[in-house]
């Protein structure tokens, strides 16, 4: 199955409103087909049933399933970001927080933890070359207004320079992903907030303090590929010991003291 999109296809988007609508339709139904169903096993026929179109008006709008398949690609992520305004607001740790508590207080909802509808296309077409590119795609566009934000808290000097925004947002979107698997899985939103909240935690040990510093150390990935508050070991009196092979002060006293009976 080849992907393409409208463009590359060369089909235009529909020009009036009526045309639109009866796109959205098509594209609509198939998302919630294969979101449910998966996307093998959705057909064609199932789509245009759940649409309530005709195949004359499918093939006006789409070469066939391949360019169906990417237009829902397309579809999921804008409803992924649609349910997540708190992330194009990011501005500060505290926004950090709210775009976590907004994401846990959605799967809360009756049904939920729900999968992630970009994720549950990505297991299956992971080892399509065709959709391969077009979902990384997707995840990146939901990274980049994470990684905007977190570029604009360490413009203000709340994160490090040494932080990487682009590749910390990857890291908190890898584990909403894993949290979202999981906490379906078990049907449990347990592992969906321990995630997000480890993950943050993990985060902050970028944040910088009034001097410029770590605000804590701990593990991370910054732009040289250095971890988060990894500095040089301080050398133990031992240590300067038996590099130099001089005795410290300390260690000298220790030998002098008396034993005790």
């Amino acid at each position: 199955m080849s992907a393409s999109t409208p463009a590359e296809s060369g089909r235009a988007l529909p020009v009036t409103e009526r045309g639109r609508r009866a796109r959205a339709s098509i594209i609509d139904a198939a998302a919630t087909l294969m979101y449910q169903k998966g996307v093998s096993v959705t057909s064609l026929d199932d789509v245009l049933a759940a649409a309530g179109s005709g195949k004359s008006q499918l093939y006006h709008y789409f070469d066939g399933k391949a360019d169906l398949v990417a237009a829902v690609i397309e579809r999921q992520l804008e409803l992924v970001l649609a349910r997540q305004p708190t992330l194009t607001h990011i501005e500060s740790w505290e926004g950090i927080d709210a775009w976590v508590s907004e994401i846990l207080r959605a799967h809360s909802a009756p049904g939920g933890p729900f999968a992630c509808p970009l994720g549950t296309m990505a297991a299956e077409l992971k080892n399509d070359p065709a959709f391969r590119p077009l979902l990384d795609d997707a995840f990146r566009r939901w990274e980049a207004p994470l990684a905007r934000g977190l570029q604009t808290i360490q413009d203000r000097g709340e994160l490090v320079a040494d932080a990487d925004p682009s590749r910390l947002a990857s890291i908190l979107i890898a584990a909403l992903q894993g949290g979202m698997l999981l906490a379906r899985v078990r049907g449990d939103i347990a592992p969906l907030r321990d995630t997000l909240e480890g993950a943050v935690g993990q985060l902050r040990q970028w944040q910088a303090t009034s001097a410029g510093r770590l605000r804590s150390t701990g593990s991370g990935v910054g732009k040289t590929g250095v971890a988060a508050g990894q500095q040089t070991p301080k050398k133990s009196a031992r240590n300067r010991t038996t590099q130099t092979g001089q005795s410290s002060p300390a260690s000298t006293a220790r030998r002098r003291r008396p034993a005790r009976d």
